[in-house]
This record gives C-alpha cells, structure tokens and sequence, in this order.
C-alpha cells in the first residue's frame, strides 16, 4: 500500500512577517484557496486515504496541522521533539508505517511546495511506485526540468535510462546548490535536474539503506524501534530522538548508494521560497506587480505586495519592492535584499523584540 508522508517541519523565516514561528510557511494560503499543507494532503487523496496520510511536524506546530487537517487522526501526526533534518525525519516515518504495513511503500513530500496540475503529478506518483515494485531496492526520486540558471537547489545529474521504465534514469551523481556560471552550464547541458525533494521508496529499504549508509540514525532508532504504534513511542521519541544527528537524507543515504533513479516531473514545480517567488505562481498585473490584497500604487513596477485584511497599502515611485503589511508588523525591503530576513529577524530578537518573530 501506499502511505503519503508529509514532511512539515520548516519554519519558513523568508515570509514574514506573514510567517512566524507559531504560523510558518506550510499553514499559510499563498496560492489558491487552502493553506500549503492542506494542498499537500489534498494533492493526494486519491493516492491514498486519511488512514495512510502522515504528517511529520515538532510539537510548536503539532495542534495547528490538526486544526488545519481534522480528517487525519492524532497518531497520524507524527511529532519531532526538535529538528532534525530529514534523515532523522523519514526514518521516524518509516519505522511507523511498517508497524502497520510490512510492505508499505513511501511518498515523502514537503508541505510547503507548489505543484501543478494535479492530475500529472498523481500519474507521476503511479509510475514511480511501478519502478519500485519492479524493482523493490530502487530509491525513486523527483527531478524537476529547470526553467533557469537558479542557484537555490541541488541539482540531479541524469544517468542512462532505465530499460523497464518510461522517462525514470539513473543518477549520475548528484550537485551542489551552485553559482550562476555554474547552474548555467547545468542548464545548458540539458541533463540535469533540480531535486524536488519528493521520493517514493520501499519503508523497509529506505530503513535498510540508512543502515548501511547512515548508522548514526538508525543506531539510535533501533533503542526504540519496538515500541512504533504503542503508546510508549511519544515518550520513546522525546528521549531518543533528539540524539540523532542532524542530517538530510540525500547527504545520508542517496549520494552513497547505487539504487536511485530519478523520474523527471511531467508536473509544474515550485518551493516559493521567498516573497519574491509569489511572482511565479501568480500573474502579474501591468506593471509586473504581484499583488495579494489591496493596494494602490503610482509609479509602482515589478513589486510584490501583500496586505492582510481590509487594509490598504499605497505606494509611490516604487520598483522592485517587497512590501508586506500585517496586522502586527510591515516589512518594505528591495526584492534583491529578501536574504537578509533571516539577518533580520536576528535583530529584532537581539532588540527584545521577539513578540513579532
């Protein structure tokens, strides 16, 4: 059986002031009607039912991905003491799901990505779990065609492709987030991917893989490995978990092994790692402004401006701007300067400031 595993620990720090440490990125509604995290779900309800759905989130976040999921069960909410990565992460997950289901077959996304449309990334998801059940040791992940030269992911080199699959390929080898000279090349060359971040795999051969390539986890794990599915695994998990080391699972697993292929995504992707991103996941008006909320701008191009509520922000000779209002703090920044948040929000805690983080 197939079992989703949503993985929803990030604190999407790049949207606030919308996003905060009690409310990040996956619980926000940046596109269409439901929040990031209810898409997630949602995307995948027809590969598989509430009782194989699981979200892996820490406790902050714990009671708001209920209120925002109720047809998800409370053990279904699978709750990291502290970040860990997603090795640690995906290991949790795997652990539980084979108590229920010896043969159960992963689909680890994040919570917080855009993906259209939906119907693609369902038939994607079907012939994924076809190359896995042809061949059960295979780690199946998502590469994505780039569109430009972007420095903010990982990238897949394409190997040969596989004979019993259509349009699934070896892994060459993986890269590095890399400079625009060299995510250029990349795209120039025309074999290369970005890694989404999507897998789908056998439980017990991810478990198996991370034995052999990652002991560190699963040695720890194995303390508690028997109690998944009893009520003794919450208190198991707060004791034990947070001595895993802090690792991804590309890091941990698949750059070392020989079993991975990649499926290129028939879908539309996207992380919307930043404000600046909305601009690709909705249309700009005339003056290339992306616009959620009310707003009246002169002289206003290329920015991007959110307002919460009915409140109206107004803008003057402005060009490649973020603004964003919320009912607690506004934030007005260059497009270029988004990376600085994080630089940010450290200021304002260092300022005693940290009701507004």
């Amino acid at each position: 059986m197939l079992h989703t595993v949503v993985m929803a620990g990030g604190s999407g720090t790049r949207f606030w002031p919308v996003s905060r440490q009690e409310l990040p990125k996956q619980f926000l509604t940046l596109f269409g009607e439901h929040s990031l995290i209810q898409q997630a779900v949602r995307r995948c309800g027809e590969l598989s039912t509430a009782d194989s759905t699981w979200i892996v989130t820490n406790a902050a976040h714990a009671v708001e991905t209920g209120r925002q999921l109720p047809e998800l069960a409370s053990d279904h909410i699978l709750i990291e003491p502290c970040g860990r990565n997603t090795a640690p992460c995906i290991a949790i997950a795997a652990a539980r799901l084979l108590a229920d289901d010896p043969d159960a077959i992963m689909l680890v996304t994040p919570a917080d990505h855009v993906i259209t449309p939906t119907e693609d990334f369902i038939a994607a998801v079907q012939r994924a779990m076809e190359t896995v059940e042809k061949n059960p040791s295979r780690l199946c992940l998502f590469g994505i065609v780039p569109t430009r030269p972007a420095t903010g992911y990982g990238y897949i080199e394409q190997g040969s492709e596989l004979a019993d699959s259509d349009r699934v390929f070896k892994v060459a080898r993986f890269r590095e987030k890399p400079n625009v000279e060299t995510a250029q090349k990349f795209l120039d060359a025309g074999n290369f991917l970005w890694n989404s971040g999507i897998f789908v795999w056998r439980a017990d051969t991810i478990l198996n893989a991370l034995r052999k390539h990652c002991p560190e986890v699963t040695e720890i794990l194995d303390r508690f490995l028997d109690l998944a599915g009893t009520p003794e695994w919450s208190a198991a998990m707060e004791r034990e978990f947070p001595n895993m080391p802090s690792t991804s699972i590309d890091y941990a697993v698949l750059e070392h092994s020989k079993d991975v292929c990649v499926l290129e995504a028939p879908f539309t992707w996207d992380d919307v790692g930043s404000w600046s991103a909305l601009a690709r996941v909705h249309d700009p008006d005339e003056n290339g402004n992306t616009v959620l909320g009310r707003h009246v701008g002169v002289d206003t191009k290329n920015c991007t401006i959110f307002s919460s509520g009915d409140h109206l922000v107004t803008t003057i000779g402005l060009d490649d701007c973020v603004v964003v209002h919320t009912e607690h703090s506004t934030l007005v920044a260059k497009l270029d300067d988004e990376a600085q948040i994080k630089e940010l929000l450290k200021e304002i805690g260092e300022a005693g400031l940290a009701e507004f983080l």
